[in-house]
């Protein structure tokens, strides 16, 4: 089957975290902690839905070397199962990444970090009203407490902060991507069964695509990339951790564990955003961080556990 690996006779360490699932789902996670800041630093340097066609295109063309041989031997299952394929692909990355960078044109990263951090409350919803999935209570509590750790951290331990927010239209685009974003994970579970790269090289080829009218448009109103170092790390790396390793460890994560106990490590992006401005940018470590930590840490351990 071209869904399972070639194990070769001794697993390797990049074999070993592919079949471990939370890794997976931490790893994405890390993946996509820098891409509201990079999306918001590319505004006004990078045209939002020129940046998402060629976020997929450029990571589509990376791929392309290691997934040849998959993709020819996926191409039958790919063909008998093109429409949830399309809605997928379409859903999960052109509508999804289009509406998150046009968002970060007209708001903040820290709406952003706040709006994502109801992602698994979404992805709950959409897993209940799609296939009555239902959360136990000890899902719920373990939601609740992380989604506590997150406000702890956004907030600075002062919850004025967020209440003081203002809504934008931004914010709204932020809303209706998050909502497809949920939808787009209750449904993995209806994807083919076909190598997770093969899966990961169609969904950027068909996001790149889709989204390339929004690049035409853009080019024609005058809104172009400014050729700058600023321009360059920002396509660089979104093309790679965000579209690549991030979308192939949420989706081989999710397929194992579930959206309802894999929507949690969502969490997980704002606390690895502040570590990395801790260690990259030098802020300091603050007792707000450590509690909010310690709560996003908890709620994942409770979520992700076995019932009984």
């Amino acid at each position: 089957m071209s869904e399972q690996p070639d194990t070769g006779t001794r697993p390797s360490l990049a074999l070993r975290i592919f079949l471990n699932p939370f890794l997976l789902l931490a790893l994405a996670g890390l993946s996509w902690a820098g891409n509201h800041i990079a999306g918001r630093a590319g505004a006004g340097h990078v045209p939002p839905l020129s940046m998402g066609s060629l976020r997929w295109l450029i990571g589509a063309a990376l791929l392309w070397p290691f997934v040849q041989r998959h993709v020819q031997t996926d191409w039958p299952i790919i063909k008998r199962n093109y429409g949830i394929m399309l809605l997928l692909c379409v859903g999960g990355g052109a509508v999804f990444s289009g509406l998150q960078y046009k968002a970060l044109q007209h708001t903040t990263a820290m709406n952003a970090s706040i709006f994502n951090s109801f992602a698994p409350i979404i992805i709950a919803i959409a897993g209940f009203a799609l296939y009555r999935e239902r959360l136990s209570l000890l899902q719920i509590l373990g939601i609740a407490i992380s989604l506590a750790g997150v406000m702890a951290i956004i907030s600075r331990g002062d919850m004025s902060v967020v209440r003081n927010l203002s809504i934008n239209f931004g914010d709204l685009l932020l809303v209706c991507s998050m909502t497809i974003w949920g939808l787009y994970s209750a449904m993995l579970r209806e994807r083919p069964k076909i190598h997770p790269l093969t899966f990961t090289f169609a969904l950027a080829l068909t996001a790149g695509i889709g989204l390339l009218p929004g690049l035409v448009w853009e080019h024609t109103t005058g809104f172009r990339f400014q050729l700058t170092w600023l321009t360059f790390f920002v396509m660089a790396y979104v093309s790679i951790f965000p579209s690549i390793i991030g979308y192939l460890c949420w989706n081989r994560g999710i397929e194992q564990v579930g959206p309802a106990r894999g929507g949690i490590f969502l969490h997980l992006v704002p606390a690895y955003g502040v570590i990395l401005a801790i260690v990259l940018l030098g802020e300091q470590l603050r007792l707000f961080h450590l509690l909010g930590f310690a709560l996003i840490l908890a709620g994942v351990w409770l979520t992700s556990r076995k019932q009984g």
